[in-house]
C-alpha cells in the first residue's frame, strides 16, 4: 500500500498569511545517514528558524505497507530508516529490505526494489528493521551507462545489495545478479543469527559492512567480521577479523570457517575520514554479552571504537571504552568526526558516545584521548568462573551525561507506596554504582545496557563547537542464573522487555529487565528521558532539556513531561534548530540550539523512533524535515515516512 498526501487539511486552517520564506539561503542534500561520511548529522541550511519553526507544516506524507505486528506469525516491524537525500530524489529501506526512491519535493514514489527476502521471522527480542542504505556515484565524468550511481542495502537474510539509483533495478555486474552473499565463511549459523540492520559505508571503491549477532545464545556466536567489498564487481577486498593480536585464526580448510567465532560484532552505525584513509568501527561485545569466563581473550577489540585503514582493513589504532565488557556496554554510537580547538591548535577528533554517558574525545590520527582518561576502581566480580578488572577508564573533560548510581534513597514512584516497594527492590539487589557486575541474587545496572546513549549517536554544530547527545535514564536489573536453574526454565514465559537469554557454553544463563515500580514507572527519578549540549572544547553542560512524556504508555490524564525511554538520534541545523524524535510519545520535537527550549513539537501517526534528516535542492525550493514514524518494539508499528516544510 502506497499513500501520498500533499498537504493536510488542517495545514489549509492556518489562521493568518504565512511570512515569506527567505529564499536567499544555501542549499544542500543529505547524501549519507548521518548527512556526511563523519556522522554529524548537521545541515547548513538556514530557512527554518527559532523564530519560523511554529509555522512548519506536513507537505507530504508516504505510506510504505511494509507492516507486520507478529500477528500473522512473522516477526513485527519498526520502520526505523533515515533516507538519504541525493540529486532530486530521496532513497531509504523498510523491514522488509524494499528499498524505495521518492521524489523528494512531492514524495511521489519512483521506483521501488523488492529483494524477496526469504526470512520471515527473528528469533529473541529484535524488530525486522533497516535502518538505512548508502550512495555510491562513480568518478568518471564521462560514464553514463546503467548502475553509474548506485544504492547499497544489507538483508535480514544476510545479503548485500546494489541497485541502481536511477531504474530500481538490481546490478548485475555486482557480485550474483546484483547480490553478495554474506555468511560465506561465518561458520554454522541460524538465518536470523547474522544479519546487517544499519546502512553499508561506502569510502571511495569500497563499500564496508559489518552486522548483527544475535546476543547472549552461545559462546561460539557466528564472527563478528567486517569486510569492504568493491562497489563495481562485489570482489572481496578485505576482511577485518577482530582477534587479538598474534591470534592464530581457525583454518579454512575443509570448508571450515574462515573467521574466528565469538569475536565482536559491529552491528552499529560506520564512519569514514576519506581524506586520511580511515574507517572507524564500533565494536560489540566477543560472546556472549555478561560472562566472560569462555571468551579465550576474544574481547581485546570489545567495546572499543576501532580505526581501520580503509584500503586495507588493517587496524591503524583501537580505544576501549569498557574493559573486558560483562555489561552489553556494547559502542552503539556512530563514531562522529569534527575538529576541537585546543591550546595547540585545532585537532581533529572522533567525539564517541557511549552506553555509560561517558563522552570520550579521540585524536582521529592516533586515538589517543585528547583529554586526560583515567583509570578508577570498580566494583568487584562475586561470580564463580571469572574476574572483571580492578579499573575502567573514566573521561574526565566532559561530565557524565547519565547518573552513576542508584540507591534506596533514590527510589521514586506516583505514590509512597510504590516508592516504597521500589526501595526495598533496590535494597535487595547488588548496587554499587556504574560497572556493578551480574551476580546471581541480581544487580542494578544504572545506566541500563540500552543507555545512556545508543545508536541514535550525537550530532554535533561544528563551527559552534558544540554536541547534541540524547540519553535514556532507565535502570535494568541483571541477573545470572545457574545452568540446571535455566533447564527447569519456560523461554516462552520471557517476553521483551523482560528478557531471558541461554548464553549456551557458560556456567549461567541470563535475566534481563527495566526495573519498574508496581505501577510500571521505572524506579528512579526522572527525568527518564534527556537531550544535552556540550560544549565541546570548555567540556560543560550548556543545557539539558527533557524529553519526551509519559502520553502513550500511561493512560489519560497521566500525561507528564517526565522524560521517556528513547532510541533515534538528533539533528542540529546552522539555522539553530535541534530536531528529534526518538521518545515512547508520538511526537518530532524542535528545540532551541542555545538555549534548549522546546520550540516546535508535533504529533505523529506513530513513534519516530529513527533520526530525521533535512535537505533544500533548489535555489527557490523549500527547507524539508523528513522523519520515519513507524514505532519499536515499545510501541505500534507503522510505515508513515513524513515530510514538514514551511508553506
Amino acid at each position: 500500500m502506497r499513500h501520498r498526501i500533499a498537504c493536510l487539511a488542517g495545514c489549509l486552517l492556518a489562521c493568518g498569511p504565512a511570512p515569506p520564506i527567505d529564499y536567499s539561503g544555501p542549499l544542500s542534500e543529505w547524501r549519507d545517514y548521518g548527512a556526511d561520511k563523519g556522522g554529524t548529522r548537521y545541515s547548513p541550511l538556514t530557512q527554518i528558524t527559532p523564530e519560523n519553526v511554529g509555522d512548519l507544516q506536513v507537505a507530504w506524507i508516504h505510506h510504505h505497507g511494509d507492516v507486520s505486528d507478529g500477528s500473522d506469525g512473522t516477526t513485527r516491524t519498526s520502520f526505523n530508516a533515515t533516507p538519504i537525500a541525493v540529486g532530486d530524489s530521496l532513497y531509504f529501506c523498510t523491514g522488509y529490505n524494499r528499498v524505495f526512491a521518492l521524489d523528494a519535493e512531492t514524495g511521489e514514489q519512483r521506483w521501488v526494489f523488492d529483494p524477496h527476502q526469504k526470512l520471515d521471522a527473528i528469533e529473541g527480542p529484535y524488530t525486522r528493521t533497516c535502518r538505512g542504505v548508502a550512495y555510491w556515484r562513480s568518478p568518471d565524468p564521462a560514464e553514463t551507462g546503467v548502475c553509474r550511481e548506485r544504492i547499497f542495502t544489507g538483508t535480514l537474510d544476510a545479503q548485500l545489495i546494489a541497485i541502481d539509483a536511477r531504474t530500481g533495478r538490481a546490478c548485475s555486474d555486482f557480485g550474483e545478479q546484483g547480490r553478495v552473499a554474506l555468511l560465506g565463511g561465518i561458520g554454522e549459523a541460524e538465518p536470523w543469527e547474522y544479519y546487517p540492520t544499519s546502512p553499508p559505508l561506502v569510502v571511495g571503491d569500497r563499500v564496508v559492512v559489518g552486522a548483527l549477532v544475535a546476543d547472549n545464545l552461545r559462546v561460539d556466536a557466528p564472527s563478528g567480521v567486517v569486510r569492504a567489498f568493491d562497489v563495481r564487481s562485489g570482489a572481496l577486498l578485505w576482511a577485518w577479523d577482530p582477534v587479538p593480536p598474534g591470534w592464530r585464526p581457525p583454518s579454512a580448510a575443509d570448508g571450515g570457517p574462515r573467521y574466528t567465532a565469538g569475536t565482536p560484532n559491529v552491528w552499529s552505525i560506520l564512519s569514514a575520514d576519506p581524506e586520511r584513509g580511515l574507517v572507524f568501527v564500533p565494536t560489540g561485545n566477543a560472546s556472549p554479552d555478561y560472562f566472560s569466563g569462555e571468551r579465550r581473550g576474544l574481547d581485546y577489540y570489545s567495546s572499543s571504537t576501532v580505526a581501520l585503514d580503509a584500503a586495507t582493513g588493517k587496524p591503524r589504532w583501537r580505544f576501549q571504552t569498557v574493559h573486558h565488557d560483562v555489561w552489553d556496554y556494547d559502542v552503539a554510537s556512530q563514531p562522529t568526526l569534527t575538529e576541537l580547538e585546543t591550546d595547540s591548535g585545532r585537532v581533529p577528533i572522533v567525539a564517541q558516545a557511549t552506553k555509560m554517558g561517558h563522552l570520550f574525545l579521540l585524536h582521529r590520527e592516533t586515538g589517543e584521548p585528547v583529554y586526560p582518561v583515567e583509570e578508577r576502581p570498580v566494583p568487584a566480580r562475586d561470580v564463580p568462573g571469572e574476574t572483571v578488572t580492578p579499573t575502567q577508564p573514566f573521561p574526565t573533560h566532559v561530565p557524565p551525561l547519565h547518573p552513576q548510581r542508584l540507591d534506596p534513597g533514590d527510589a521514586w514512584g506516583f505514590t509512597r507506596w510504590d516508592r516504597d516497594a521500589c526501595a526495598r527492590r533496590i535494597a535487595a539487589l547488588r548496587s554499587e554504582g556504574i560497572f556493578t557486575p551480574p551476580s546471581l541474587g541480581g544487580s542494578i545496572h544504572y545506566p541500563s545496557s540500552a543507555g545512556g546513549a545508543n545508536w541514535g549517536s550525537v550530532s554535533i554544530d561544528r563551527e559552534a563547537g558544540v554536541l547534541y547527545v540524547n540519553t535514556m535514564r532507565v535502570p535494568s536489573v541483571v541477573t545470572l542464573i545457574p545452568r540446571e536453574v535455566y533447564e527447569r526454565l519456560d523461554p516462552h514465559a520471557f517476553t521483551y522487555p523482560n528478557e531471558l537469554y541461554p548464553m549456551a557454553g557458560t556456567p549461567y544463563a541470563v535475566k534481563r529487565s527495566p526495573l519498574l515500580s508496581p505501577l510500571g514507572a521505572p524506579c528512579n527519578r526522572p527525568p527518564w528521558g534527556v537531550l544535552t549540549a556540550v560544549d565541546l572544547a570548555a567540556g560543560e553542560i550548556l543545557w539539558e532539556s527533557v524529553l519526551g512524556s509519559t502520553r502513550d504508555q500511561a493512560p489519560f490524564p497521566i500525561w507528564l513531561e517526565f522524560g521517556s525511554p528513547n532510541l533515534g538520534g538528533s539533528i542540529v541545523t546552522a539555522g539553530g534548530v535541534v530536531f528529534i524524535g526518538a521518545t515512547t510519545d508520538r511526537f518530532v520535537r524542535g528545540y532551541d540550539a542555545k538555549t534548549g527550549a522546546l520550540i516546535w513539537k508535533r504529533r505523529l501517526p506513530y513513534t519516530a523512533n529513527a533520526t530525521p534528516m533535512t535537505y533544500r535542492l533548489r535555489p527557490d525550493g523549500r527547507q524539508f524535515l523528513v522523519i520515519a514514524a513507524g514505532g519499536h518494539g515499545w510501541s505500534q508499528p507503522g510505515d508513515a515516512l513524513i515530510a514538514f516544510a514551511l508553506p
